[in-house]
């Protein structure tokens, strides 16, 4: 009797240690809820953490482009068609990962190429195009020397010293991963607004993109500001007002 009624005890434990169906589904439900609310934070998360490697990378290579200057009279690199930016600026920040932004490198991002295979940078994926400042070359400069420029034949870049606004002047910025472009040219021969704009990739990062500064900070900018009310990619004041563009 004694061990009928122990054996029965035990067995009424077991069942009730164990879960019904409904149990389960209770708790699965519950579990469903709550990741259906820690996954938006993780990926809001995961974002921003990729913008801030992003503006890390957009740092490296704006105090690259300031140490290349700081080597070369204080001129920057010159607007040429081979022996680019990117490989102008290697031998400060040696690592092409950084030229690329996390949330673009999925897009496999494009670049032109280089005839010469031994330049590695300007052979590579790429996010960021430099600013060309070909608004001042074209104040500056003749028709014709002009016409070189925009050839990528001129062997001067700009001077440093001729940014007037350093800490709202864009030295680089994020193009489309489509775009091969290699530097953004606000203005063509003519004068008129260039086609380089529809290259800028203006929401990489939901609000707006990142940007490198001549004061060598870097930060988002919301859509659209970058061009308006003042033309960040402007040099002059006077330029700055004449060629904003509200998108």
């Amino acid at each position: 009797m004694r061990n009928t009624a122990a054996l029965s005890g035990r067995r009424a434990a077991k069942g009730r240690a164990g879960f019904t169906l409904i149990e389960l589904l209770v708790v699965i439900a519950i579990i469903a809820i709550l990741a259906s609310m820690l996954l938006p934070s993780l990926a809001k998360a995961k974002q921003a953490g990729q913008r801030m490697s992003c503006l890390d990378n957009l740092r490296q290579l704006g105090l690259a482009n300031s140490m290349y200057a700081q080597d070369n009279a204080g001129f920057f690199p010159p607007r040429l068609a081979t022996n680019r930016w990117p490989q102008a600026l290697y031998p400060a920040y040696k690592n092409v990962a950084l030229l690329l932004c996390p949330v673009d490198a999925m897009f496999h991002p494009q670049s032109a190429g280089d005839p010469d295979t031994n330049h590695i940078a300007d052979n590579s994926p790429r996010t960021y195009m430099i600013n060309g400042f070909n608004d001042y070359f074209y104040a500056t400069l003749d028709s014709g020397s002009f016409q070189t420029f925009m050839n990528g034949a001129w062997l001067q870049g700009l001077p440093e010293s001729k940014i007037q606004f350093p800490s709202d002047t864009i030295i680089l910025g994020e193009k489309l991963p489509t775009s091969d472009q290699y530097y953004m040219d606000l203005l063509e021969i003519s004068g008129d607004m260039g086609n380089d704009i529809t290259e800028l990739n203006q929401m990489t990062h939901t609000s707006g993109s990142d940007y490198a500064f001549a004061d060598n900070s870097a930060r988002l900018v919301r859509a659209g500001q970058d061009l308006w009310p003042q033309n960040l990619w402007a040099l002059s004041a006077a330029a700055r007002a004449k060629y904003a563009k509200q998108l």
